[in-house]
């Protein structure tokens, strides 16, 4: 028996995380990436606190609040999802909405911190963390401009940084090195369910503890060991499809560049390949009896669209 198999980040966030006695873990993960003592006052409602199978297979996520006031979401992503960056821009912008009332002032807008963990290729870069916030810029200076606002009788310089929300995407496949920082650390268990025996990495230590694999009753072992099958079927249908999409589409576009010697000819075929490559996921999920709001979500085709194939 291993006694140091781990749980999935994604499963423990899902079934584990949200109990405040096992606050610790997520609240290591916000420290070492904010890089700011963060504590976890409640976990709050949201769409993604679901715990439906149908609803969280692809994604899962936590809506917290911290002792600041201000709210972090912290969100799985497993595989890709048609309008990724649209929807976390409006779960960010949903957050701020939600958390003032009708007649507050301005002043009480929370600040937002969104969180992406992404185990999928979201597009071109080498680093595995990015990070992004608004500011405003002197087009011709190139200084950060500081808003001045009045506070209990003081006037207060404020960065817009400090107001608008942040963005983190992590991007977990683009990890491949040896872990001797914290957050390289946590990157190491994201992506091969490894922690260090000896780890001092604040909520890593807790882990170790709290998301033993063989701390699970017999159902709950089995309910997640269907969840890991599920993911590893999805991928390598996703996998497969993509690649014969990609091949049938560069074959196709070089076929027509040659025959019309333009370079719209290789991208038309491209995209046609890669319109096919989406039909043939559908088709391969449909057939493995996925739920239809998945194959949906994962496509971007429509239910009509599903039903026909």
């Amino acid at each position: 028996m291993d006694k140091n198999k781990y749980i999935r980040f994604d499963w423990a966030v899902k079934r584990l995380l949200r109990d405040k006695a096992n606050f610790v873990v997520l609240e290591g993960l916000l420290t070492v990436l904010l890089d700011r003592q963060v504590h976890i006052i409640d976990i709050l409602e949201s769409e993604g606190n679901q715990q439906i199978y149908e609803d969280k297979f692809n994604r899962v996520d936590v809506k917290a609040r911290d002792s600041e006031g201000e709210i972090i979401i912290v969100e799985v992503q497993v595989t890709r999802e048609l309008y990724f960056l649209e929807r976390i821009l409006y779960g960010a912008a949903k957050a701020i909405t939600e958390h003032i009332k009708l007649g507050e002032l301005y002043s009480e807008v929370k600040k937002v911190y969104s969180i992406s963990i992404l185990y999928f290729d979201i597009g071109k870069g080498n680093d595995y963390l990015y990070h992004g916030q608004n500011t405003f810029t002197g087009v011709h200076t190139g200084d950060h401009l500081h808003v001045t606002v009045k506070e209990r009788d003081a006037l207060v310089q404020r960065l817009p940084s400090e107001i608008f929300p942040e963005y983190f995407l992590i991007r977990v496949n683009e990890f491949d090195q040896v872990a001797t920082t914290p957050l390289e650390e946590w990157l190491d268990y994201l992506k091969n369910d490894y922690i260090r025996p000896d780890t001092k990495t604040p909520g890593l230590k807790e882990a170790r503890e709290k998301l033993v694999y063989y701390n699970m009753d017999e159902a709950e072992r089995a309910a997640y060991d269907r969840h890991v099958d599920a993911i590893m079927i999805q991928n390598d249908v996703l996998g497969t499809a993509k690649l014969e999409g990609l091949v049938e589409g560069r074959m196709k576009g070089l076929e027509e560049g040659r025959v019309e010697g333009r370079e719209e000819g290789r991208e038309e075929g491209l995209v046609e390949g890669e319109e096919k490559g989406i039909l043939k996921v559908a088709r391969n999920m449909k057939e493995k009896n996925m739920p239809m709001d998945i194959i949906i979500q994962m496509t971007g085709l429509t239910a009509e669209d599903i039903e026909r194939l």
